[in-house]
């Protein structure tokens, strides 16, 4: 019995030990092999290192003639198109129609957004020319054609395309808004007072306040924040346009559903408005009183008063106020054909730049960038008297949604208190010019 015991004991004191030898041959098996990929990894690191020190060597010019030019990026070996071709043959009416600007506006804008654009070459690739990533931006701005068509066309990826986009509406935001999108000086508030009154008939007003629908796409968060009063998805934006058409403020990033008079309430045109900062000091005199210049604006805002609206007329059987006077009517009247101003710059920004008139596909941390800078570059292209092609509003009310329309603000809440006088001094001014 007690030589069973110890052979029971001996056998599993062999079977411990051969168990644990197989276990330590495994271990020394794989720390060997282990070691054996670890030094096959480190030769080749250096052999990988050493091949990238010769190319550069290479690409560099050292120890031969021969410069190789590499661009990972191209999809297509050669960029004749844009060097031969739009550098040297494109006529005035192609630039106007590619780039929607003059020859000399477009090398004016690229000189004023080189410290932004230019890029350093490297051994390995060539840094795309500053002219070359304008084109391609103000491409895509003018036509909002896929990137696919603008890759193929100028020999760039559409990784590129997107950067380009990208980097240039950042640079005229940053660089040309101090310039192009400030406020206005005194002289300023005078000549488009002047433009009001001569062009439009209607007196002391020095600019209009309207909003612009972007269609989006489906954004992945609060979708239907975005659904506005037509019922398709857009980011919503304010605009100030002075009498000559040119944009003075511009608030966008708002969801289309957003209600335009939150927007002004908290927006700095509001702030700015409302001490005064949109009229001389003193106030120049209307209907011998001092008054400070006025804005106007759709019947979804509050009246105040630097900010002028229409009187709620009757519509169809539904009457929710008393009905409007022949004054107030003729007042109406006079207001509507003024608040044509920033109807028509709206319809000239979105038919020049195209990409604000037909759904954007970019993303909304760029749509609003996107449209300061196309507000930006409207503003420029006025200035310097490029041509505008009566074409491209056509192509436009052809193929954009209408622009929705919203509800009027018929609380009174909101009204200032001594806005209604202000509102019946052009009443009575609008009703001497008619006698």
């Amino acid at each position: 019995m007690e030589e069973e015991e110890q052979l029971r004991s001996f056998m599993f004191l062999m079977t411990y030990m051969l168990l644990k030898r197989r276990r330590d041959v495994n271990n020394a098996s794989m720390q060997r092999r282990s070691e054996i990929q670890t030094r096959i990894r480190h030769r080749q690191y250096f052999f990988q290192r050493q091949r990238r020190m010769l190319m550069m060597m290479i690409a560099g010019g050292i120890h031969s003639n021969v410069h190789i030019r590499t661009r990972p990026w191209t999809t297509t070996p050669s960029t004749d198109w844009w060097e031969r071709v739009v550098m040297t043959e494109f006529q005035p009416s192609d630039w106007l129609d590619k780039f929607r600007m003059s020859r000399e506006t477009f090398f004016y804008l690229c000189d004023k957004l080189r410290p932004r654009l230019a890029r350093q070459d490297t051994s390995f690739r060539l840094a795309l020319p500053v002219e070359k990533r304008v084109a391609v931006a103000l491409w895509r701005l003018a036509s909002n054609i896929e990137y696919r068509t603008i890759s193929a066309l100028f020999g760039v990826g559409k990784s590129t395309v997107c950067r380009c986009v990208r980097d240039m509406c950042h640079a005229i935001v940053a660089l040309l808004s101090s310039i192009y999108l400030r406020p206005p000086s005194e002289q300023e508030l005078e000549d488009s007072a002047r433009i009001f009154l001569s062009h439009w008939g209607f007196p002391h007003c020095v600019a209009a306040i309207a909003t612009l629908h972007t269609a989006i796409i489906t954004p992945s968060n609060n979708a239907s924040d975005y659904a506005n009063p037509a019922g398709w998805l857009s980011v919503l934006s304010q605009v100030a346009v002075s009498g000559q058409g040119q944009f003075w403020d511009v608030c966008a990033s708002f969801p289309g559903g957003t209600d335009p008079a939150d927007i002004l309430q908290n927006s700095s045109l509001w702030a700015t408005a409302a001490e005064g900062g949109l009229s001389p000091a003193p106030p120049p005199v209307f209907m011998g009183k001092p008054l400070r210049y006025v804005l106007l604006g759709e019947a979804c805002y509050p009246l105040q008063s630097w900010l002028m609206k229409a009187y709620p007329e009757e519509k169809g059987r539904r009457v929710s106020h008393t009905a409007a006077t022949e004054p107030q009517r003729l007042f109406n009247r006079r207001l509507t054909r003024a608040t044509r101003v920033p109807e028509e710059a709206l319809l000239r920004l979105r038919a020049r730049w195209q990409c604000l008139s037909k759904r954007n596909d970019c993303g909304l941390d760029v749509v609003p960038t996107m449209i300061l800078a196309c507000c930006i570059l409207h503003n420029m292209c006025e200035s310097h008297g490029d041509a505008f092609k009566e074409d491209w509003q056509v192509e436009v009310a052809e193929a954009e949604s209408p622009q929705p329309r919203h509800k009027q603000l018929l609380s009174t809440s909101m009204d200032q208190s001594h806005a209604e006088e202000v509102r019946q001094l052009f009443c009575d001014y609008f009703v001497q010019q008619n006698n």
